[in-house]
């Protein structure tokens, strides 16, 4: 990365002239923080003490006796505070926030994950916290927004645009510009204006360190392939931080929707939808008209339906570092059923895109050799989505008994 936010071709801060100020402040405070040995410490520390970290590296001895190739084992974020690996980010800039002596937070979610955590650590830290969700990302995660308003938030529906996650930063952004006396935006993902995807990535970064330990203690070597979703990034870039510099493979999957030939995805690179463009403050690959309008996008998972990715992620690839591949809303189910049946774990429908191509692979892969999945979250918010996909006729059932009892 150079000085001024690019990852070759990719980055930057596309920002009004009247965010310059507060940009330059937060790269200030940022730099400072990261060369302060006792900020890692402090940041570390809390982590240990508030989100049950380090997170388990879980051996899925059942999978690896189904599939019959390379070990198996999974990341476990989903046992984070909050449930997803969320958590590792928003404290970090939490403590930021503290630095910079502001008293207001505000965020944008899809899944909502990013949303409960950012509410959360405003309770945790006092700050007053606003998060802007679309509107049909609040329908299909009520109960993120539950917690979120219980934690505390103020939660705004976005019914601008597609009423997802992209229309949900343009408020945040539309917010941060009118109130950046005393409010901070904690940005979710590697994505966004420098110094986002670097501040991000840092924060992140603690899943690949962690990982990368373990693998060693546990395996004696490093793993042949490591596999994490791939929506604006900052799962996957945690735990691929950890392996940057050593001969592992790292596998990138994005959300290949109802397929990449029907139009109806969100994947940016690994199909030939994605162009360059410059949207939401950086240069990258989104998923954009002739005219460089957005396009609507589709996944059974609504932490991966963003339109672009990140830039951090977008350089990578065009390096050859990783490989970018998608699963489709079909597969994802498969995949999901599979480790719920095999392992008793729940993935969250995000982490499960990275499941898919992992099962796909592993049995070509000798036993001797290992791999590596992040659960970057869990499945119970899923439960709305799940049980709609499987037509399952008693929770259907248990819907309508309920709005019955609410006289609906």
């Amino acid at each position: 990365m150079n000085e001024r936010g690019y990852y070759g071709e990719f980055g930057g801060a596309f920002i009004p002239e009247i965010l310059v100020t507060t940009f330059s402040q937060l790269v200030d405070a940022f730099r400072k923080a990261r060369n302060d040995p006792s900020f890692w410490e402090e940041y570390a520390r809390l982590m240990s003490t508030y989100s049950c970290r380090p997170t388990p590296l879980t051996f899925a001895d059942n999978l690896t006796q189904h599939f019959g190739g390379a070990r198996i084992y999974i990341k476990r974020e989903d046992l984070n505070h909050t449930g997803a690996h969320k958590a590792n980010n928003v404290m970090g800039q939490g403590l930021l926030v503290k630095r910079m002596g502001k008293s207001r937070v505000i965020a944008e979610t899809g899944a909502g994950q990013h949303g409960v955590a950012t509410a959360t650590m405003a309770a945790k830290f006092g700050f007053r916290c606003t998060i802007y969700m679309g509107e049909v990302d609040v329908a299909r995660q009520r109960p993120n927004v539950f917690w979120m308003e219980r934690l505390g938030a103020e939660v705004i529906p976005v019914r601008e645009g597609s009423r997802t996650l992209k229309d949900a930063i343009n408020e945040a952004f539309r917010d941060w510009v009118t109130n950046m006396d005393d409010t901070h935006y904690v940005l979710g993902t590697a994505c966004g204006p420098h110094p986002f995807p670097e501040m991000v990535s840092y924060f992140q970064s603690i899943i690949g360190k962690e990982t990368r330990a373990q693998m060693l203690e546990r395996e004696g070597k490093l793993p042949a392939r490591v596999y994490a979703c791939v929506g604006g990034g900052s799962n996957a870039l945690g735990i691929f931080a950890g392996f940057l510099d050593d001969p592992v493979e790292l596998v990138g999957i994005e959300a290949g929707g109802k397929g990449l030939a029907t139009g109806h995805h969100a994947s940016r690179l690994a199909s030939t939808d994605g162009s360059v463009g410059v949207a939401h403050g950086y240069r990258s690959y989104f998923l954009q008209d002739g005219d460089g309008q957005m396009r609507e996008t589709h996944s059974i998972s609504a932490g991966l339906d963003y339109v672009g990715v990140s830039p951090i992620i977008a350089s990578l690839r065009e390096e050859g570092r990783i490989r970018v591949e998608a699963a489709t809303d079909d597969e994802v189910l498969d995949a999901f059923s599979l480790t719920l049946r095999k392992e008793g774990l729940i993935p969250a429908l995000e982490s499960a895109h990275a499941f898919v191509q992992a099962f796909k692979e592993v049995g070509s892969l000798a036993p001797d050799r290992a791999i590596v999945i992040n659960q970057s979250g869990r499945g119970d918010k899923d439960i709305f989505t799940v049980a709609d996909a499987f037509a399952d006729p008693s929770w259907r059932e248990f819907i309508r008994r309920k709005a019955k009892d609410y006289g609906a």
